[in-house]
């Protein structure tokens, strides 16, 4: 199997020093040129943006942007970068949309991720205020979220309000946890992911990239017909 029907990657965090991401610009073209090597020609880079850690803006991902494209065009790889963000659905999200901020990709579309230990309480507030500016939304990585595992209805009910779902690869390694890998599948099965994103951050994650590949349900998300990623 390789990512050559997919095209895009549409999640990862690959632009050095200004996330959790890649370290260095070495690190970041030896990862960039192994994910051309597994078929894609496009890579929407996406950096966290959260109001109390990593206050990305503009400018630091496009300056940030600018430098990795060049240091890939010297190495001689191939490939198409482009970069938005990964948005956390907290207090400045709404400031940001607000001010014109927010980085989209593709046909308009903005990806936010949620805190990992509760829904944010004004979440249907902060979908609907960014579907109200013209945005598509897409969750990122919904099979992360523990606290929404034994209540599936509220999947079903962000599909009905038009919310994409974006599925990150190496949760069917079952690297993040068994319950993780069993909602991935879950939500695969139900016919509900929009998008497949390798959320890459270093080579331990390229890595479970690769062990993913062997999985056969990332073969029956691939031929679905459902995907989107070469559309953007």
């Amino acid at each position: 199997m390789s990512f050559e029907a997919l095209h895009t990657d549409m999640h990862s965090h690959l632009i050095p020093g200004i996330d959790d991401g890649v370290k260095d610009l070495d690190t970041a073209v030896s990862l960039i040129r192994r994910m051309g090597a597994l078929g894609f020609k496009k890579l929407i880079i996406t950096p966290h943006v959260m109001s109390d850690i990593y206050k990305n803006d503009r400018k630091t991902i496009h300056d940030g942007l600018e430098k990795l494209k060049q240091a890939v065009s010297q190495a001689g790889i191939d490939i198409t970068l482009e970069a938005a963000a990964e948005y956390q659905a907290d207090d400045g999200l709404l400031g940001l949309l607000e001010n014109g901020e927010l980085l989209s990709f593709g046909d308009q579309y903005l990806m936010v991720e949620l805190p990992y230990f509760s829904a944010p309480a004004n979440l249907n507030t902060i979908f609907f205020e960014l579907q109200l500016a013209g945005y598509k939304v897409i969750l990122a990585h919904p099979e992360r979220y523990n606290y929404w595992h034994h209540q599936f209805s509220t999947f079903e009910e962000l599909k009905e309000k038009n919310i994409f779902f974006q599925l990150n690869t190496i949760s069917l390694s079952g690297y993040y946890s068994y319950p993780t890998k069993k909602m991935a599948n879950k939500l695969i099965d139900a016919k509900m992911i929009d998008f497949l994103g390798s959320d890459l951050h270093n080579h331990q994650s390229l890595k479970l990239l690769e062990d993913a590949m062997q999985e056969a349900s990332l073969n029956k998300l691939m031929t679905s017909g459902l995907l989107k990623n070469h559309l953007i």
